[in-house]
């Protein structure tokens, strides 16, 4: 992170917690699986297989769809590379929109795969050289490297280098408590909300 300019790193942020409001609205709508965290699922996904439950099914839709959302994204970024960052956040936007009038049109199943491929997206947002630079969906990485930092500071290396990821972890805790807060209040049509705020971050970001 250090690596990165201030700018970037409040936008990393941003789209932290933007993963962690999309997360908390799609674990509350499907029951306890998540849009953004694909760790999670994947255990879910092992759960399933060995209970031969329909968990098993749901859980690897919502890996595939991650996935396809990440080689889409990194096929626009290959199309579009003098505005790669901000035709990837449009892009963030458009699968939450859709997303959002799939779910709310009572196709809910097929509204949380179009999240979910958002949140694949989201990650290629810092993306350089064919290599994610900062994971903003995955936070089991960032957690160790506050813990390496902390380890380097406390044998002599630079204090506070480990307060970047530790701010981008808040920041997606942030939006989780967002996200279930609001959750009540609107429902699935979130997802609405999660797409404005993507397509603004989408007029800010440094193409």
């Amino acid at each position: 992170m250090q690596d990165h300019s201030r700018r970037d790193q409040i936008m990393a942020a941003a789209l932290a917690a933007l993963a962690g409001f999309v997360d908390a609205v799609g674990f509350l709508a499907s029951g306890g699986l998540f849009i953004s965290f694909m760790s999670g699922n994947s255990t879910r996904l092992g759960i399933g297989l060995a209970e031969a439950s329909r968990f098993a099914l749901l859980a690897g839709s919502l890996l595939a769809a991650f996935v396809a959302g990440v080689t889409l994204a990194t096929l626009v970024g290959r199309q579009l590379q003098h505005k790669r960052r901000r035709s990837q956040l449009l892009l963030v936007a458009g699968l939450l929109a859709a997303g959002a009038a799939l779910a709310l049109s009572g196709q809910t199943w097929p509204g949380l795969l179009l999240a979910a491929m958002a949140m694949g997206a989201e990650n290629c947002v810092f993306e350089a050289g064919g290599d994610v630079k900062i994971s903003l969906t995955f936070m089991t990485g960032n957690l160790v490297k506050i813990g390496q930092r902390l380890g380097l500071a406390l044998s002599g290396g630079p204090a506070f280098a480990f307060v970047p990821w530790l701010l981008l972890w808040l920041a997606m805790i942030g939006g989780a408590v967002a996200g279930a807060l609001a959750w009540p209040w609107l429902g699935l049509a979130n997802l609405a909300v999660a797409a404005l705020v993507a397509a603004g971050l989408a007029l800010v970001i440094d193409a």
